[in-house]
């Protein structure tokens, strides 16, 4: 159940992420709301999550994980361009959250 939790706390910041983009400096208010909710569900499911995970890897997983999503989200519906640099940044954090869950005697499997 703690991996159910993580990604619907991933899901929701993502979520949340994007509606604050889309808020325009917070001039629309249902995006605004949408990233209020967002955010208070990801917190939630986090707190969940921090039952049974330590925190410092539930947060790398959760922060790590939402970077890489929410870039996607950019790409995909902001049109948002990112360089090869960014590309390779966001790969080594998908690396790092990898060996983590694989290799990593602190989270439970």
């Amino acid at each position: 159940m703690v991996y159910l939790y993580l990604l619907c706390a991933i899901v929701f910041e993502v979520i949340g992420t994007a509606a604050l983009q889309a808020s325009a400096q917070f001039t629309r208010p249902k995006p605004l709301l949408l990233t209020g909710l967002g955010y208070l569900a990801s917190f939630y499911f986090l707190s969940l999550a921090l039952r049974t995970m330590p925190v410092g890897i539930a947060y790398g997983i959760w922060s790590g994980l939402g970077i890489v999503l929410i870039s996607l989200v950019g790409i995909v519906w902001f049109g948002q361009r990112l360089d090869a640099p960014a590309y390779v940044g966001l790969a080594l954090i998908v690396a790092g959250v990898i060996t983590i869950n694989m290799f990593s005697g602190t989270v439970s499997h």
